[in-house]
């Protein structure tokens, strides 16, 4: 008899083929099994299109064989109208009659309602098989329903002597700190994120686009503070390649609190997860109020001798690894405590 837990680690790893694309609904894996054997399988389609469980049930040749089969998946299936019908209501209609779940669906609209109506309809439910591997896992959907902000990653390039950024510049584009491989890697990251923030300071002297431009993949919203509301709509990133949106003065109250007031802000536009990409001052901001989840840094071969030193902050490397020439640490934020 093969284990519950290798049905989930198999729904995990279809879970992934949502990433940067289901936002902000998280990225759930399916399967369906009948005899030790697997009928069925699937993830959460692109946002508004099927969940997890209806992929992997429509994927089942025979749906004879459902009434005799179990249904894994990692995150409590849904009991609400959405975009789509309620995931339990076909699990029902089906006759499906064990269903195996990783962890329990946070959201209000859910919070064991499915479970709840799942077990009411006959199944049989088994609840928190490989549960902390599936919290992980959807760690941008828990984060946002439980700390009701975003996700928060973030990102910089650092020169071998600690810079991330040059006393002066003679032309307004980045100075390339990294390879190409590592740039790609950053662009595959955008991807992967709703959005992705950097302060006025960053657009006015390296005018960058904030697209995945060198990856395959959905571009995030691009956040831009911009206290003064000064920069022209001439910058890359007020092209049409992304939707933009700017934080002033008339959005938060830049006396206090600003790292926060922006996650509050982007909670309340429904942004799950931003990837922070600078400059210096915005990354400080955000590490000083500890509000930040993951910090992706790549050090370069490079030396500027002086310029902008790179953010000082406290974290567990999690991951150590090279890029080609490039060196790049990720690290955890194991402090915020706050729900």
């Amino acid at each position: 008899m093969i284990s519950h837990e290798t049905y989930i680690k198999r729904c995990l790893e279809i879970a992934k083929n949502g990433l940067g694309t289901t936002r902000p609904n998280p990225m759930v894996g399916s399967v369906i099994v009948h005899n030790n054997k697997i009928i069925g399988e699937g993830y959460t389609s692109k946002f508004g299109g099927n969940h997890a469980e209806v992929n992997a049930i429509n994927a089942v040749s025979n749906t004879a064989l459902l009434k005799e089969a179990t249904l894994y998946v990692t995150l409590e299936p849904c009991s609400h109208f959405g975009k789509t019908p309620p995931c339990c209501d076909l699990i029902i209609k089906h006759k499906i009659p064990n269903v195996v779940i990783g962890c329990v669906d946070d959201n209000i609209k859910v919070a064991g309602k499915g479970i709840e109506k799942l077990k009411k309809a006959g199944c049989h439910v088994i609840i928190g098989v490989l549960e902390n591997e599936c919290k992980a896992h959807l760690e941008r959907f828990f984060t946002f329903h439980n700390k009701k902000r975003p996700y928060i990653t973030l990102k910089w390039a650092e020169t071998t002597d600690g810079f991330i950024a040059p006393k002066t510049k003679n032309e307004q584009k980045p100075v390339w700190i990294t390879n190409a491989f590592s740039r790609q890697v950053t662009h595959k990251w955008r991807a992967e994120e709703q959005a992705i923030l950097v302060g006025t300071n960053t657009v006015i002297q390296d005018n960058p686009s904030l697209t995945t431009r060198d990856y395959i993949g959905q571009n995030p919203t691009r956040v831009v503070i911009d206290k003064e509301n000064k920069l022209s709509k001439d910058y890359a990133v007020f092209n049409n390649d992304a939707k933009t949106i700017v934080i002033n003065k008339r959005t938060i109250d830049f006396s206090k609190h600003v790292a926060q007031q922006i996650c509050d802000f982007l909670f309340q536009n429904n942004i799950n997860s931003v990837i922070i990409e600078g400059g210096s001052k915005t990354l400080q901001t955000f590490i000083d109020e500890n509000l930040w989840d993951e910090a992706r840094v790549f050090t370069g071969q490079t030396l500027f001798k002086g310029g902008v030193k790179a953010p000082l902050f406290n974290g567990k490397l999690i991951l150590e690894e090279k890029v080609d020439t490039d060196r790049l640490k990720i690290y955890k934020n194991e402090t915020d405590h706050r729900n």
